[in-house]
């Protein structure tokens, strides 16, 4: 186990906050599958994961070698599990039809391919003091998603809304919790400012007692619903706002804040 340092800055951005060193991970492939017919699965193992520690929804940065050589290209995924005493880490790979680096990488690989990944990192985690929770995205959140309403305590309400291409993404979603679950199948490619997920914000009726929205997935949509919880009371400590992606972007996330708030802490 090693660490990924920063890049050395003299003077970080203004408004930027500073990120720690990110600890390193080798690994290797123990199998890759197809779960949907958009989504495809890698399960990892390696010697140093007895020391990897992580909480459901948070991300690793997987570090590939770009063509022709060079620094490594980082990109992030969110663990789907952990299972410690196997040393078995699952990640699951949207395959949005491009061939990205990321989606090439796992399209190739095979048992006994090696790869390194930083972290986790991430903010998107569980609160346990809510009286309920919200959930919501696209299927880039999916696996964040139920990975979180995996670990949601028996009795605890949930609300979930998770917008896919068709009836074939659909997965099963094991809770103990009392869960609401929907899916909405938007038949055709994602895209900016979903009208069917922000709508579904809109029509969303808030139980009783205090929430915690967690709104996960392309950017624009989250900023609009973020706003929509806004509008209707729910306060900014209680979103957690982030986008996977957006066009044009390669690589990283956006962490939805106003400018009056400041920047976020160090993910």
């Amino acid at each position: 186990m090693t660490e990924i340092a920063p890049p050395a800055t003299t003077t970080p951005p203004q408004g930027r906050p500073v990120r720690p060193p990110m600890q390193r991970w080798p690994l290797s492939v123990l199998e890759v599958f197809e779960l949907t017919p958009r989504m495809r699965r890698a399960v990892f193992t390696g010697e140093t994961l007895d020391g990897f520690q992580h909480k459901p929804a948070q991300d690793v940065v997987l570090l590939l070698d770009p063509p022709g050589g060079g620094d490594p290209l980082r990109r992030h995924y969110t663990v789907r599990s952990f299972e410690p005493a196997a040393k078995r880490l699952t990640i699951d790979f949207v395959l949005h039809g491009h061939d990205s680096p990321a989606e090439a990488w796992v399209k190739a690989a095979r048992p006994g391919d090696r790869i390194e990944v930083g972290g986790p990192r991430g903010r998107t985690v569980f609160n346990p003091a809510a009286d309920w929770h919200l959930f919501t995205g696209d299927e880039t959140c999916v696996p964040g998603v139920l990975a979180m309403l995996e670990q949601l305590p028996r009795g605890a309400r949930a609300f979930a809304f998770l917008e896919v291409e068709d009836e074939d993404e659909f997965q099963i979603a094991r809770s103990e919790a009392d869960l609401a679950l929907e899916w909405i199948y938007r038949h055709g490619p994602a895209a900016p400012s979903s009208p069917a997920l922000i709508q579904r914000f809109k029509d969303f009726v808030f139980p009783e007692g205090r929430g915690q929205a967690y709104v996960i997935g392309e950017t624009s949509t989250v900023r609009a619903q973020r706003h929509t919880l806004l509008a209707r009371g729910l306060g900014k400590d209680q979103i957690v706002a982030e986008g996977y992606w957006r066009p044009g972007r390669q690589g990283g996330h956006d962490h939805i804040w106003d400018e009056a708030e400041g920047p976020p802490g160090p993910r």
